[in-house]
């Protein structure tokens, strides 16, 4: 199964396991990265909570650098989800849907690419 973002198609890679699965996207070679990686971690109960599954996904590529010490290096970005055992998806859909809104936020865009807080 491939996964689309905007326009670009990644593959699911060969080197998947039960607890992470690789995403190679159209521009990767071996000197230039264009991937997703999608992980989790299952939740572990104990005698009085049920527990917390997480989730991870990461894009990874290459960025050509303009005025610095290296001609490349690597853009990264990271998102990470902790739900508890026994939240409704309805709860789950909302908290995703706001994250992402803030995510794409101006003030979260802003403090990304200058690290300056938004007023």
């Amino acid at each position: 199964m491939a996964i689309v973002v905007n326009t670009k198609s990644y593959a699911r890679d060969v080197l998947a396991t039960g607890s992470s699965v690789p995403y190679i996207g159209p521009a990767n070679t071996v000197s230039i990265k264009d991937k997703l990686d999608l992980a989790r971690v299952p939740p572990k109960p104990t005698s009085t909570f049920s527990g917390v599954a997480r989730s991870e996904g990461k894009l990874t590529r290459t960025a050509v650098l303009t005025n610095a010490k290296s001609p490349t290096w690597d853009a990264i970005a990271k998102a990470g989800v902790t739900f508890p055992v026994g939240m409704s998806t309805t709860d789950m859909d909302t908290f995703l849907t706001d994250f992402a809104t803030f995510v794409a936020s101006p003030e979260f865009k802003t403090m990304a690419k200058s690290h300056v807080f938004a007023a």
